[in-house]
């Protein structure tokens, strides 16, 4: 069973930045995709960006892009979501998932149990 977890989640101010890591337990990245989600209270849960695990290819949600940059590192089985320039708006769990493709929360395989972060002044 495939093990993802989720680290980096903190409290900070606007305009911050903050890198999240998704550890995962054995060697997966040749093999899945990696999709970072998010859940803020009293919402459903979205995509916010993904690394194919095809080709790297990436792709980040309208209200992310430009801010947000997600990057893996294989030997360590490791993906990163670089967020910058934050709003309060992005106040959520946080959440990495691994699956076949770049998709939907429902097509995601293995899920971190998520981190949260809070951006406040």
């Amino acid at each position: 069973q495939v093990q993802l977890v989720e680290s980096g989640g903190e409290l900070l101010q606007p305009g911050g930045s903050l890198r999240l890591s998704c550890a995962a337990s054995e060697v997966i990245l040749d093999y899945y995709s990696i999709g970072w989600f998010r859940q803020a209270p009293g919402k459903e849960r979205e995509g916010i960006s993904c690394i194919s695990r095809a080709d790297g290819t990436t792709y980040f949600t309208h209200s992310v892009k430009g801010r947000f940059f997600i990057s893996r590192d294989n030997a360590k089985n490791t993906v990163y979501l670089q967020m910058n320039s934050l709003k309060p708006e992005d106040t959520a769990v946080y959440y990495c998932a691994a699956g076949p493709a770049c998709s939907g929360p429902s097509s995601m395989v293995f899920w971190g149990k998520g981190t949260l972060v809070t951006v406040s002044s």
